[in-house]
């Protein structure tokens, strides 16, 4: 194998630069490409043992973060990629553990349950007689569970599509943000927790001002004098208190400030 000029975090930016010239055509051909994922499995070799993975699951996880653009513009590349790595590590061990999807796993309420198990695994089985094997009998509901969440959070993400947000920084920063919102006691600590959250508008590759944007837009603003205006009760409440779509769209003040903050758009 050749030097590896990539061992550091210059060198690795100087090599991803050139891979994703072309649309990242280059990462199939250049010789480097495989150099450079050998190494990363390695390198991560022991991370990905820890929690029970091959080392090029790592890799594969490694090789996500290596794309986003964010990592080239990164002050220590190797730093983000490391921590990307370490992240999906986790998620995948308790995703396992509770036998749900990576995306789940990574959601502070779901990952905080232990893991699941079975009965046969216990060292005293319960007896039959246990409580924990007792159900009451529950009427059925008249009506189906109502899907206004759902039916909210799509209509947001269309909101901010149709106004010139890429579907994908759309959905996954909507979905983000309203993952965050179910953990949080309200709109005002989810949204100052949010802003402050670098590591998450890293990866989900979004400029400091648009993704103040999107909070301000989707949670309403802090200030308790305009707590029961449009502006202050952010756009997911106005639609899950009927709001339609199109009402939102007349709003000239929200879509401007959705407008005006397209990630990745010229000023």
């Amino acid at each position: 194998m050749s030097t590896t000029p990539f061992r550091d975090s210059e060198g690795l930016r100087t090599l991803l630069r050139r891979l994703q010239s072309d649309d990242g055509a280059n990462w199939r051909t250049d010789r480097e490409a495989a150099e450079l994922m050998q190494f990363a499995a390695q390198r991560y070799a022991a991370l990905a043992r820890k929690h029970g993975l091959d080392p090029w699951e790592a890799a594969a996880a490694a090789f996500d973060a290596m794309r986003a653009p964010s990592t080239l513009r990164a002050h220590d590349p190797w730093a983000i990629v490391t921590r990307a790595v370490q992240v999906t590590c986790i998620a995948e061990e308790r995703a396992r553990g509770l036998l749900c999807s990576v995306h789940q796993a990574r959601r502070t309420r779901v990952s905080s349950f232990h893991d699941a198990e079975r009965f046969s695994d216990r060292e005293h089985p319960l007896p039959d007689y246990h409580p924990a094997f007792r159900t009451n009998p529950v009427e059925e509901p008249t009506e189906p569970p109502p899907l206004e969440v759902p039916s909210a959070i799509e209509a947001a993400i269309s909101l901010f599509v149709v106004l010139g947000w890429p579907p994908d920084r759309a959905r996954d920063g909507v979905e983000y943000v309203c993952g965050r919102l179910a953990d949080a006691p309200s709109r005002p600590t989810a949204y100052e927790s949010l802003r402050r959250d670098y590591t998450a508008r890293a990866l989900l590759d979004v400029p400091q001002r648009a993704w103040v944007a999107m909070l301000r837009a989707l949670l309403g603003c802090c200030d308790p004098l305009q707590a029961h205006t449009a502006a202050g009760r952010g756009i997911l409440l106005r639609l899950l208190v009927g709001e339609p779509l199109f009402a939102l769209l007349n709003d000239d003040e929200l879509v401007a400030g959705i407008a005006a903050n397209v990630p990745g758009a010229s000023i």
